[in-house]
């Protein structure tokens, strides 16, 4: 049946579902990341040929992809009036949901026994389409001298929090793996993916005012296949 190779100099579509793992990095002061969650990435890859030797190509598709994390907001409060100051590090826990365009350039060696390996490397544009959080927030009381009072704190479930998510995402693809030819056209392809995500996620204002930067990152197990 054909090599790898001879298949290579024709554009190519196929489709991935990867799970990944996810988490949130903070960039701003009294933010911390604080706990990873699952997801998964679902749809159609799709690769050009550069030139004419199978080895590099432009490698794109679109792609529905999960993501989020866990992270902690420093609250500084007061019990009742007259009180000392405390800190309290509240939880809030995102997931978001993106449909993701990669714009990557694809490198793979020369057929070894009908595998190949590959590098990609290049840019990803990705859409909010769905951001919900349980949320940790205080009771609060009259505010004495500027801090608030707090009288408990409890969790907001599954709160929508799309309209303080920015909506454009833009993040770095690095990723490396193997394809095998199993018959004809078919190519199986494994790999992982690092996204990295360089630009802030969140538009939500904290206790000081203050929108604190978000960056959201994911590791990623590769799985496709070509046909």
């Amino acid at each position: 049946f054909p090599k790898i190779a001879d298949l290579e100099l024709d554009k190519r579509f196929g489709i991935k579902l990867a799970p990944n793992m996810s988490w949130i990095r903070p960039d701003t002061r009294g933010l911390k990341s604080n706990g990873n969650i699952l997801g998964y990435t679902f749809g159609l890859m799709s690769e050009f040929p550069i030139g004419n030797t199978g080895n590099y190509g432009f490698a794109t598709g679109l792609f529905l992809t999960t993501m989020g994390g866990g992270y902690t907001y420093d609250y500084s409060f007061v019990e009742n009036v007259g009180g000392s100051v405390t800190t309290k590090a509240l939880q809030t826990d995102v997931s978001m949901r993106y449909v993701e365009l990669p714009l990557t350039i694809k490198m793979m060696t020369n057929e070894i026994g009908y595998m190949r390996y590959y590098a990609q490397l290049g840019v990803g544009a990705g859409f909010n389409i769905r951001s919900k959080a349980d949320i940790e927030v205080p009771v609060e009381g009259a505010p004495t001298d500027g801090t608030p009072i707090a009288r408990g704190f409890q969790i907001l479930e599954d709160e929508d929090l799309q309209s303080e998510t920015n909506l454009f995402r833009a993040a770095l693809v690095v990723g490396g793996g193997v394809e095998y030819n199993i018959s004809g056209n078919t190519n199986l392809l494994f790999g992982i993916t690092y996204n990295n995500g360089f630009t802030n996620i969140n538009q939500r204002e904290f206790y000081d005012n203050k929108k604190g930067k978000l960056l959201n990152d994911y590791l990623e197990l590769t799985l496709g296949v070509f046909f």
